[in-house]
């Protein structure tokens, strides 16, 4: 996971890639490492860094889907309880158990989510995270004593897992990279090369750092640009037909106060017919999410003022202490790339299925889109399989099912606060030995320590503030504030280990204070929710 050398393999390439993949995030990491485990030439380019859209602002969860049980998608339920499994099974220092509360405040509830939770239970089989189970009120409260006591009448738990979404993804870029697959940041695809009948046989490529343009030849090239794949098919028909539709949601993140315990909170049936999850994370309390549609897409969507009153609201039914605008540490937005249905209700994106779609277009094309991050590792076998054949490979088996990724660590609780970095945290603290002022947290209010963005330069491939304080460490998720606050003196770190000059850390820290500003709602105004034709 070194820039330099994989760039350099670019360069220096004369061949065609077997597999050239666009887009960096769970869908795209999930690729390059399947093939990469099978032993083919993989190249993967992303525009920004790994996971800078939608796959670094999940919910945090890994789970089969409650909503969708309800829905009737019950082959999507048993496939992503499935991918569930497998997950915490290949990569446990990153994927746990965590159990969740329905809270009953009528007198249906118990009996009605009791017996769906046996259902989601059954489905799971020998993939179970444990067994669901009714309980009373003094149970409930035992387990969630921060919920509203007023008519609650008891509840249901039941598990599923929990992961840290970044995170992971940097484990499988390095676990392609292990593997032989050449992944690349800050590398945009411009243009897509065909031969004289019209099909797609590369792309041309710039690299983001020095402008330099690359024509990369590949027999098969996958578009796994998530909300931007409309964008990259363009690329290759200027007149296709749109096939994703982009939905909104945001999360808020609040002190740990406000959901003490190591429990969960489900509300299965929100206001705009999504479910709204208080879940706890990295010693916070994380609250959403919503599902907006939207016409346009970006990096960095703004959350909508509706959306924060709807969340802020919505929680405050269920927890004793209502939460408000001040007590938001850091609000953070992702937008689903859903792929276009009939049948789904016009201007309601909620009833749109999480499942994916595998399309490959007139020019041989490939395009993945839809899907969720539970079911990653299942949607990149499909694709390559697809992939393979379209570019005329050898047929080779699929072998992630029981391949540990990397960081593979099974008590990651004896790492402490290192944990979430798995077989990577005694690098982390090899750095913090060397150099004992790295070992200390850089604010009071963020578990991040100055070898944690040594480590994530030197090994990860972090090439600017963003990248090390919003995806490598999750600083600017946990406390927008008190990520403000570090940014000059993670720029330097990074300038020093990058040889950058004190105008490249001045121009950093300028463009992450604009940039985490959004995340910090106090006293801003965002804009209204668009209105769907």
């Amino acid at each position: 996971m070194n820039r330099d050398e994989m760039l350099a393999r670019v360069k220096t390439r004369t061949e065609p890639w077997d597999i050239v993949v666009i887009g960096g995030g769970a869908t795209g990491a999930g690729i390059a490492v399947d093939a990469a485990t099978r032993g083919y030439d993989v190249l993967l380019l992303e525009r920004e860094d790994f996971g800078k859209g939608t796959s670094s602002r999940a919910t945090k969860l890994v789970h089969g889907g409650v909503r969708y049980l309800e829905q009737g998608n019950v082959s999507l339920v048993m496939e992503a309880l499935k991918e569930r499994g497998i997950l915490r099974r290949n990569a446990p220092h990153i994927v746990h158990d965590l159990r969740f509360i329905v809270p009953n405040y009528s007198w249906w509830e118990a009996p009605f989510y009791g017996v769906g939770m046996k259902v989601y239970d059954f489905l799971a089989g020998k993939y179970s995270f444990g067994k669901s189970k009714v309980l009373s009120t003094e149970e409930t409260l035992d387990l969630l004593p921060t919920i509203r006591q007023d008519g609650l009448r008891g509840g249901v738990s039941y598990h599923d897992g929990q992961f840290d979404d970044a995170r992971l993804l940097i484990n499988l870029m390095t676990t392609a990279a292990e593997h032989g697959a050449t992944v690349l940041n800050y590398a945009g695809v411009v243009g897509l090369m065909k031969d004289d009948d019209g099909f797609v046989k590369g792309v041309e490529a710039v690299d983001g750092e020095s402008g330099e343009r690359f024509t990369i030849a590949a027999r098969s090239v996958v578009n796994a640009t998530g909300i931007f794949t409309d964008e990259t098919r363009r690329m290759a028909d200027p007149k296709v037909e749109g096939m994703m539709v982009p939905s909104q949601g945001i999360h808020l993140v609040l002190e740990r106060s406000f959901l003490v315990g190591e429990t969960a909170l489900l509300v299965p049936h929100t206001d705009d017919g999504r479910v709204l999850f208080a879940v706890p994370w990295h010693d916070r309390t994380l609250v959403g999410t919503t599902d907006t549609p939207i016409k346009d897409v970006s990096y960095e969507p703004l959350p909508f003022e509706e959306e924060i009153e709807f969340v802020l609201e919505t929680a405050g039914r269920y927890l004793s202490r209502k939460p408000t605008r001040e007590d938001i540490l850091s609000v953070y937005v992702g937008i689903r790339p859903l792929v276009k249905a009939a049948g789904a209700a016009e201007g309601k994106t909620s009833t749109i299925s999480r499942d994916y779609t595998i399309h490959i277009d007139h020019s041989g094309l490939l395009t993945i889109v839809g899907g969720k991050w539970t079911t990653y590792r299942h949607m990149a076998q499909d694709c390559v399989d697809h992939a393979t054949t379209l570019g005329g490979l050898e047929e080779r088996a699929c072998v992630t099912a029981s391949s540990h990724i990397h960081g593979y660590y099974e008590h990651p609780k004896e790492l402490g606060a290192l944990g979430v970095y798995g077989s990577d945290a005694g690098g982390v603290m090899a750095i913090a030995g060397e150099h004992p002022e790295l070992g200390k947290l850089l604010h009071p209010e963020l578990p991040v320590i100055g070898a944690e963005v040594v480590w994530a330069v030197r090994h990860e491939m972090s090439r600017t503030l963003d990248d090390a304080l919003a995806r490598r460490t999750r600083a600017l998720l946990l406390n927008a504030r008190a990520a403000v606050e570090i940014a000059p003196a993670v720029a330097a770190l990074l300038a020093k280990e990058l040889g950058r000059d004190a105008g490249w850390e001045a121009a950093q820290v300028t463009a992450f204070r604009g940039m985490a500003a959004q995340y910090i709602p106090q006293g801003k105004t965002y804009p209204a929710a668009p209105v769907m034709a």
